[in-house]
């Protein structure tokens, strides 16, 4: 949790750049909520590990801070498959035991553009896990357990030349947390948590089309 908490001081941080800008002589509106500012839309997730599979899908309301700064909500719907892999003597022997997983989970997340189409993304999410064991003679488990998630990445975004644009992006990220639970992360043969490279494709919708904000 300490890491969710690290994620809402950068947010918050940002709001106080916002306003030392607008102490500055911004030409934007100073101060006031802008509807044109809102946005939706949202992204596809896919992830393959060497004995994972993540398939995920993530919608958003957001809102554009500044030019450079965008910020929102996000809910995760994923779909994640696993197969256990064994210490045995002296080797590893990957088991018949599999594992699927649903995961529901709400989250936040930033992304910071230093140029129109390229953007850093930072996500904190908090994703609840209904898990299903499957293994050959042996009734099934059902486990319930949640995850704290911290994901940092880099994304390309085509189209956005202003505030309140329609583009579309692709993204590759990674979660940091190093919790074992979370649906991003690989299991490695001694059972320890795996940073797995996280795909994603997704769009961004304005919400209105009032003015806009150019660069």
């Amino acid at each position: 949790m300490k890491k969710v908490v690290i994620v809402f001081a950068l947010i918050s941080s940002f709001y106080v750049v916002r306003a030392q800008d607008e102490e500055k002589g911004s030409d934007e509106k100073k101060g006031g909520f802008k509807k044109e500012n809102l946005f939706t839309g949202g992204g596809a997730i896919v992830s393959v590990g060497s004995y994972t599979t993540l398939l995920g899908a993530s919608p958003v309301l957001g809102y554009s801070i500044t030019k450079w700064l965008d910020a929102g909500v996000v809910f995760n719907v994923n779909y994640a498959s696993y197969r256990y892999v064994y210490l045995v003597g002296n080797g590893y022997v990957v088991s018949d035991e599999k594992s699927r997983q649903t995961v529901l989970g709400p989250g936040i997340f930033a992304r910071v553009y230093p140029l129109k189409f390229l953007f850093v993304n930072i996500q904190a999410e908090q994703n609840f896990t209904t898990d299903k064991r499957i293994a050959p003679n042996t009734p099934t488990l059902n486990e319930k357990y949640s995850a704290t998630s911290l994901l940092l990445g880099v994304g390309y975004a085509s189209g956005r030349q202003t505030i309140g644009d329609f583009y579309y992006y692709i993204s590759v990220m990674a979660d940091v947390s190093g919790n074992k639970n979370s649906p991003y992360v690989g299991i490695s043969e001694s059972g320890k948590a795996v940073i797995t490279p996280i795909f994603k494709a997704g769009i961004q919708v304005p919400l209105f089309q009032g003015k806009r904000n150019r660069f």
